[in-house]
């Protein structure tokens, strides 16, 4: 089974109840190294999860502020993030816009090159200082498992840092 948005929010709400907007702070924070969604995409795949059945929604009354819609998962949804988890896991069928940009990038000739590496680097610094800002949970099997994908986003940003550099030094060698 192929990998969906809504996967991503059954398992989020698997770990808790959460508002649309709690939802949106998880994307971009605990699992922005491996997942991304904008907070219009995340209310409607909550829109279309709670019509299947999957998500029940408890409304929240504020004094002062718009009320809360908080979304959980019924068992329908727990069966279907379940099924999911079981499946066969997929290939990944990768997009990497800044790849295809350095595969293309010749006509830029070596400063253009240079300073499109020198872009990506700093972008991939900026994440990767994120990511070690991300508090780590340390009791329980779902802490040892979110640390994993928070270190294999650590990971694979320090590698692409020690690639881009190996890049960039192959590039410049170009202009003697």
């Amino acid at each position: 089974m192929i990998m969906q948005l809504r996967h991503a929010i059954l398992g989020l709400l698997d770990i808790a109840p959460q508002s649309g907007y709690d939802l949106g702070r998880a994307f971009a924070g605990s699992v922005a190294h491996f997942w991304h969604a904008d907070q219009s995409q995340i209310y409607r795949t909550i829109d279309r999860l709670e019509a299947d059945g999957v998500v029940a929604t408890e409304l929240i009354v504020q004094t002062g502020r718009p009320d809360r819609r908080v979304h959980a998962l019924t068992d329908a949804g727990r069966a279907e993030l379940h099924a999911w988890l079981r499946s066969p896991v997929e290939s990944p069928m990768p997009k990497e816009p800044f790849l295809a940009r350095l595969f293309f990038a010749e006509p830029l000739g070596v400063e253009g090159v240079l300073a499109l590496l020198d872009e990506r680097a700093e972008a991939i610094r900026a994440e990767r200082e994120q990511l070690a800002g991300i508090p780590r949970v340390t009791q329980g099997l779902g802490a040892v498992l979110r640390t994993a994908t928070l270190d294999a986003g650590l990971r694979g940003a320090d590698a692409e840092l020690s690639w881009l550099a190996d890049v960039r030094d192959a590039v410049a060698e170009e202009l003697t």
